[in-house]
């Protein structure tokens, strides 16, 4: 870099990025976090050296906060809370590539279904790309330049083909298979192919950090007038997900970098579609100069959790390069051709990463509609066993997630914690009463007790509270 900086505390001189503090007295607090080993220059030749890592407060009271902020953390760790709730695994035969259990499928298939209908809505359309190419679109695309590290690649034939670390290439394959008019745009398609990236093994971390991902990625091929709709529209989509998930989120516009391609003039309207578009959305946003990516402005959207952590999953960005570099062009009215502008966009980001930030978030308590234990019907005796799967087959045919504790060894007691601390929303009690009269008696994880319902009324309930993807699980 062309400066550096120095620090110097008493006879400590430190070259670093900084800051310190100007002397150690104004530490107040001290705690050792952790330590590993580590060698000299990163040698592996060399002196084996150890690390320590520590964080320190100018008051105590900040440090009782931390630690409390760390525990209430470590218990909703999503690696932990998803080997107790049986959602996945992984194993160094894979390293990076999650193992999906059957609940923890629910979830996925749960959040891809969702996004799916919305972009029934919202007029999107799905395609399948292959996972497959020859290295040549990559280097066509630009990524194998700048990327050619973090794909998998391998030779067939005498010739060099990568897994897809990313959708847009295939994207552009579509667009430009075949003329293209005016009148199909914007065209905005959406895909949940499977994508490989080569992350370092050391850098790989549960569910937030993988090789093996899927996202709910999109690209709209649009025209420069139709720029302001789109973003508009996506960040109305952000704002109904987000919403629904109970995540707040920050807005940051990042502008032209210093290094970048295309034509200044086509930057600067981009930028300013992008602020009309953020300006009319009604929320507050920020500017971040400079920070764009070298083909296009983007909007950055943080999201944060229970615990106020930050995140970052959206994205929103403006692409000027690969339409140019596969000569992707549409008849405009006038009969000219014309180049279209290409959104990338996504809103939950990779599927493992959501699910990962969301275990945490809910600390395991899965809301009702993306619940993968949603009722659990518990007879109070083994003579009503049948009773019991006779309402799991009713609820079942409705498309919820329901079990039966039919364990005649344990008492009712037994089962109905057992349910609650497998974190199932509702638990179902049936005996004689309720087998006579055709009903159910209803309580909760948290031991609320909602008394007795007919089984069409609570299966009534039931389906409106998922179908409304409420947070709470009231069924009023």
């Amino acid at each position: 870099t062309p400066t550096t900086t120095v620090y110097r505390c008493g006879p400590l001189i430190d070259l670093c990025r900084g800051p310190h503090v100007r002397n150690t007295g104004k530490i107040k607090a001290l705690k050792v976090t952790k330590n590993s080993a580590t060698y000299w220059e990163g040698n592996a030749e060399a002196e084996s050296l150890q690390r320590i890592y520590g964080i320190s407060f100018p008051d105590t009271k900040l440090m009782k906060e931390w630690k409390i902020f760390q525990e209430e953390a470590a218990k909703r760790d999503h690696r932990k809370i998803g080997l107790q709730q049986e959602l996945f695994f992984f194993n160094e035969l894979s390293a990076g590539c999650c193992f999906w259990l059957p609940k923890g499928a629910i979830i996925f298939n749960t959040l891809q279904q969702w996004i799916q209908s919305e972009y029934h809505t919202r007029g999107f359309t799905e395609v399948v790309t292959p996972n497959i190419f020859n290295t040549k679109l990559w280097e066509k695309s630009g990524h194998w330049q700048h990327y050619a590290e973090n794909m998998f690649s391998f030779d067939v034939e005498k010739e060099k083909y990568a897994l897809k670390p990313m959708n847009c290439p295939g994207h552009c394959i579509i667009f430009g298979h075949r003329p293209r008019s005016w009148r199909e745009l914007p065209l905005r398609l959406a895909d949940f192919g499977v994508l490989h990236r080569n992350e370092l093994s050391g850098a790989l971390s549960g569910l937030t950090r993988v090789r093996r991902m899927q996202q709910d990625d999109a690209h709209i091929f649009c025209t420069q007038d139709q720029i302001v709709d789109e973003i508009r529209g996506c960040l109305d989509f952000l704002r109904c997900v987000y919403g629904v998930l109970g995540f707040t989120y920050e807005l940051e516009l990042s502008t032209r970098p210093d290094k970048y391609l295309g034509e200044i003039e086509v930057w600067n309207d981009a930028e300013a579609r992008l602020k009309q578009a953020l300006d009319e959305f009604g929320e507050p946003w920020e500017i971040n100069p400079g920070d764009g990516a070298f083909y296009g402005p983007k909007i950055d959207i943080t999201v944060r959790d229970a615990l106020k952590r930050q995140h970052q999953c959206a994205t929103i960005q403006l692409d000027f390069q690969l339409p140019i570099r596969f000569n992707l062009l549409y008849n405009a009215p006038d009969g000219t051709e014309k180049r279209p502008v290409i959104v990338h966009r996504a809103v939950l980001g990779t599927i493992e990463r959501m699910t990962g930030i969301l275990t945490e978030h809910f600390a395991g308590k899965w809301p009702f509609w993306l619940s993968p234990r949603q009722v659990m019907v518990v007879p109070v005796m083994p003579m009503f066993n049948d009773y019991a799967c006779q309402i799991r087959d009713k609820l079942h045919n409705q498309h919820l997630v329901v079990d039966t504790d039919l364990d005649d060894g344990a008492t009712l007691n037994k089962k109905v914690r057992n349910a609650q601390l497998a974190q199932y929303n509702f638990i179902f009690v049936v005996g004689e009463k309720e087998q006579n009269s055709g009903t159910v008696n209803v309580r909760t994880r948290d031991n609320v007790v909602h008394g007795e319902f007919t089984v069409e009324t609570i299966t009534e309930k039931l389906v409106k509270l998922r179908d409304c993807k409420s947070n709470l699980d009231n069924l009023e």
